[in-house]
């Protein structure tokens, strides 16, 4: 079996350790880190501790021999049969779309082109159908590399009615589980997070047991405006970090960043200790196994409770193209060392979103861990 390179920082050039099907190379770069950088790497498990001996990870996936990786020359790799969807159709999806238009409301389902918004709007039998609600309308601030949505310096001034007619909607719609995002608000004082904050209050107004998930952006790093949103009423706070750290200038917008996202999440623990916080990472961008691992536990080690990890698609010919597919086997190690790290859970997989029946992973989090005895707030309570 191939082994893989992971390259770790240290003082000692001549050691080279291999751990299962993983060497560990050591290099030079350990003396270009800030102090407090050095003291993460010292704490804490590393990589290797997470491999039980050699992980098996198919390069051929259910039986496809196409291409994963892309290299130089390469202008665009074909997608895998594993990350290939049926058109959305469907009672609920239907009623759904109709609704939304009568409402002039948006979802970021739509407007990013997310491959899985039949089977969250379809919810079914047994299962928790979930939406997600764009609010402040459908233009952005902001021009990350990964993202459909369109922008502009100066989008038109939010519509004053749409907490009451998001609202409105979702008790007509009967959801389970509302996940609410935005897109980025630059133009605006507070960034949106007044906004953000009332349509919470008008949802839990009308159904005081339906389950909130605020996906926000980074409120160009405005505390007070975090601040503002996870005292709503809501009962989980999302952020995403996106990718690695090293990524992040080539990914998003130059205005967001590593730091800033862990500063939002982090703020949003301290000042709502009994929120569930989440965030996301996408993969196929170039990124490095020991990266992913840094990306998890920084975001643990600022109180972040859930993580989700999938596939970045190239939503159009403009956009980043994809470097890698990752196999199902992968994204299913990556949950596993998710677990290990002690996430409350760890979503992976090709198709997984941040807001990805969001509703049924936490529900079926939230009845284990009653099961197990833990005690947890209802969403009355937070």
């Amino acid at each position: 079996m191939a082994k893989t390179l992971v390259v770790v920082a240290s003082k000692n050039l001549s050691s080279l350790k291999i751990v299962g099907n993983v060497i560990l190379q050591r290099t030079s770069c350990f003396a270009t880190l800030s102090s407090e950088q050095k003291s993460k790497l010292a704490q804490g498990p590393s990589l290797s501790d997470f491999i039980d001996g050699e992980i098996e990870v198919d390069k051929e996936s259910h039986g496809y021999k196409g291409k994963l990786v892309k290299t130089k020359g390469d202008k665009r790799l074909r997608l895998p049969p594993w990350l290939k969807q049926e058109i959305p159709v469907g009672k609920n999806y239907s009623q759904l779309k109709e609704s939304l238009r009568g409402l002039n409301l948006h979802t970021v389902c739509e407007e990013a082109k997310c491959p899985n918004i039949g089977e969250c709007w379809g919810g079914g039998e047994g299962e928790t159908a979930t939406a997600t609600i764009m609010l402040l309308g459908d233009t952005c601030t902001r021009g990350c590399r990964f993202c459909s949505v369109k922008t502009a310096r100066k989008p038109p001034a939010p519509d004053p009615n749409e907490p009451v007619n998001t609202a409105t909607a979702i008790a007509k719609w009967g959801l389970d589980y509302v996940v609410l995002t935005s897109v980025d608000r630059d133009d605006l004082p507070d960034g949106g997070s007044a906004h953000f904050a009332e349509t919470v209050r008008e949802l839990k107004k009308r159904n005081p047991k339906i389950l909130v998930e605020c996906l926000t952006p980074d409120f160009h790093g405005d505390l007070a405006a975090v601040e503002r949103v996870a005292h709503s009423g809501l009962d989980v706070f999302a952020h995403n970090i996106e990718t690695v750290d090293r990524l992040q200038i080539f990914v998003r917008d130059p205005r967001a960043n590593y730091k800033q996202t862990l500063a939002v999440l982090k703020h949003a623990k301290k000042v709502k200790p009994d929120v569930i916080t989440k965030s996301s990472i996408m993969l196929g961008l170039g990124e490095r196994d020991e990266e992913v691992f840094q990306t998890m536990k920084d975001l643990q080690s600022v109180g972040v409770e859930c993580v989700t990890l999938g596939q970045y698609m190239q939503p159009t010919k403009r956009h980043l193209k994809v470097s890698e597919y990752v196999t199902p086997e992968k994204f299913k190690y990556w949950e596993r060392v998710g677990d290990r790290l002690g996430f409350a859970y760890t979503a992976s997989g090709p198709l997984v979103r941040s807001s990805y029946k969001a509703g049924e992973f936490f529900l079926t989090n939230l009845l284990k861990r009653r099961r197990n005895g833990e005690q947890q707030a209802s969403p009355e309570e937070n």
